[in-house]
């Protein structure tokens, strides 16, 4: 379905409309999830460049692409590009919503997760917890204590002390 909306809308559109560009970075989390990863990687490629064109290197919807593109990479252990694209998104997420709403901001709240795990997972705890604990923060304001989001976030922070005091 994905590909014959994609052919819809560059035929409609044009392949550099941000629909377009919406779709096919939509194309690359379907490949990605169906482990076509060079496609994926493809994918999002596209749609970063043309967002960056369209829409500006700091726009939501292209760090979202860059998010995207540091979770493939972070699955390919391509760890440092994936650390470089979640720090280039929690950086643009902070100049486009400002230091206070980027905590509430589920995409933003994502790439911390995303980069805390990544940073957990090679040794950096003061770091991963000082995102999780951001992560955490927004996630009482939009979701609650009683999700699950929440108490996932707080079994990482837990994990992360245990780990220290090892």
């Amino acid at each position: 379905m994905y590909k014959r909306a994609l052919a819809g809308f560059e035929k409609a559109l044009g392949p550099e409309h941000t629909s377009t560009l919406d779709t096919v970075n939509n194309l690359g989390n379907l490949y990605r999830s169906q482990g076509k990863l060079d496609e994926a990687e493809k994918m999002y490629e596209r749609a970063l460049v043309g967002k960056e064109k369209a829409l500006g290197p700091d726009h939501t919807s292209t760090l979202d692409t860059v998010n995207n593109l540091g979770v493939l990479y972070a699955g390919q252990g391509k760890l440092d590009e994936a650390e470089k694209m979640y720090e280039r998104a929690l950086r643009g997420y902070e100049v486009a919503l400002g230091s206070v709403q980027v905590l509430t901001y589920v995409p933003a709240m994502n790439t911390m997760e995303n980069l805390a795990l990544l940073l957990s997972s090679t040794g950096r705890h003061d770091e991963a917890t000082q995102l999780y604990t951001g992560a955490q923060q927004g996630t009482e304001v939009v979701f609650r204590r009683a999700s699950t989001r929440y108490e996932g976030l707080t079994t990482a922070l837990g994990s992360l002390r245990v780990d220290e005091a090892s």
